[in-house]
């Protein structure tokens, strides 16, 4: 009995888990709003992209430089933060990321030259990059691995809600402040993430141990050995050591093929949805606010939903759960371009679809982050996931130059059909994966 408690409690006393509990949620309920906000610098400029494009008389090749160049120096620098983080600790990266990142979205606010937009959005990249990675190490210091599927992708939702807040701080400063065009979405969304920041910092605590508690005892023995080994590494190794640790991994090599495609899936429906719209159907991102919201909507629902299933259904294995998504969210956004959102009828399958799509493809990516926790623990969780968002941006960065180049030559029908199609590869890779590894 005295083990079923114990294991019940990660190794606290009962008064200590309700402590524990109540700062674990704190924690992971501000860090989560804290990085919505975050996107309100980040993708405040995808959101104008046709502003700029009739303002300043650029291509849609032009503006997709501004994207490519942030989504490579934030893929970078995920390298880099996450495994920084584990030396430094995470507040001191957030503190840097959403002061760095809030100015430079002003900075950029107040520019006519696109090489300078695209210089200072490398620059945000690399600070934006502070985030993501080291608040992932910090909620698996208050989140033991049978609950990580939910952390994880709760975390996640916030993720995709943010791009819905993104959205709403657009509009809202586009009406605020019509006169400036698409700069006013550079000036008012920076505000946001400034007073989260000092919401977090006021309420949270990073690890058990800044509240005077020892850490958890994880309930998985396998987990338990495993985060052993690593401390030792610690101990005896390098500081780079945790890469070749992580690259050991087969499975990791899988997720990182997993990373990469939703990254392109993802951001290739986000970054280019409301082009399309505008530029097919004349619906802009003002009156087209409900379409612009759908689909950020679906992608934050799904991740709240499927990565939570991980834990409890084939809870031995989190691919299965990327199979059935990814053929979901292919169907899904193969049957979204056929559809004209100017009648009835029409415009409601446009939005049950852009929700499915958002819902399966996005939830993908939140069962990506449990699988880095689990591979990396306490110890090295900061850069499992730095490594896998960098390829997850990696696909993004791929996108965003290419999709505005293949729409520009060949239509719109080719950038849905090669989102669905890489789609449908990460499902046929996962799948083989599963059969193999059943075969052993």
């Amino acid at each position: 009995m005295e083990k079923i408690k114990e294991k019940q409690t990660f190794g606290y006393t009962p008064d200590e888990y309700r402590k524990f509990r109540f700062w674990g949620i704190m924690f992971l309920v501000l860090f989560s709003l804290l990085y919505c906000t975050l996107y309100c610098t980040r993708n405040n400029l995808d959101a104008v992209k046709q502003q700029m494009i009739d303002d300043m008389n650029w291509s849609k090749a032009d503006v997709g430089l501004i994207g490519t160049a942030l989504f490579w120096a934030y893929g970078i620098g995920q390298l880099i933060s996450g495994r920084l983080s584990e030396i430094v600790g995470t507040n001191k990266m957030l503190v840097l990321c959403v002061g760095a990142s809030a100015a430079l979205s002003v900075i950029a606010g107040f520019q006519s030259k696109l090489w300078v937009i695209v210089v200072l959005w490398v620059f945000n990249g690399l600070f934006q990059s502070m985030a993501w990675a080291p608040g992932i190490a910090a909620i698996t210091k208050w989140w033991p691995g049978s609950s990580r599927g939910f952390a994880m992708g709760y975390v996640n939702a916030f993720s995709g809600f943010a791009n819905a807040i993104c959205s709403l701080a657009v509009v809202f400063s586009l009406r605020v402040l019509p006169s400036l065009g698409w700069r006013s979405a550079a000036f008012v969304p920076a505000v946001f993430p400034v007073v989260m920041l000092i919401i977090f910092l006021v309420s949270t605590k990073s690890s058990p141990e800044k509240i005077g508690l020892r850490e958890y005892k994880e309930d998985d023995p396998e987990k338990a050995a495993q985060e052993a080994e690593m401390r030792e590494i610690v101990k005896t190794k390098g500081a780079l050591y945790p890469f070749k640790y992580v690259l050991s991994n087969k499975s990791f090599i899988i997720w990182i093929v997993v990373a990469f495609v939703t990254g392109v899936a993802r951001y290739g429906l986000v970054s280019w949805i409301p082009v399309y719209f505008k530029e097919e159907f004349d619906i802009d991102v003002a009156s087209g606010l409900l379409q612009s919201l759908v689909l950020p909507v679906g992608m934050g629902v799904g991740t709240l939903v499927i990565p939570a299933l991980t834990d409890v259904i084939w809870k031995e294995n989190r691919l299965y759960h990327v199979i059935l998504s990814s053929v979901i969210g292919a169907v899904a956004v193969a049957g979204f371009m056929f559809l004209d959102p100017r009648t009835t009828v029409g415009l409601v399958l446009v939005e049950v679809l852009l929700f499915v799509a958002g819902f399966f493809i996005y939830a993908v990516n939140g069962i990506t982050w449990a699988f880095a926790a689990d591979i990396g623990g306490r110890v090295f969780s900061g850069t499992s996931s730095g490594m896998l968002n960098f390829f997850c941006y990696m696909g993004s960065a791929v996108q965003s130059l290419v999709y505005g180049f293949l729409s520009e030559k060949f239509g719109w029908t080719v950038v849905f059909i090669s989102i669905s199609a890489f789609c449908l590869l990460v499902a046929g890779i996962s799948a083989v994966t599963v059969i193999v590894g059943k075969k052993k």
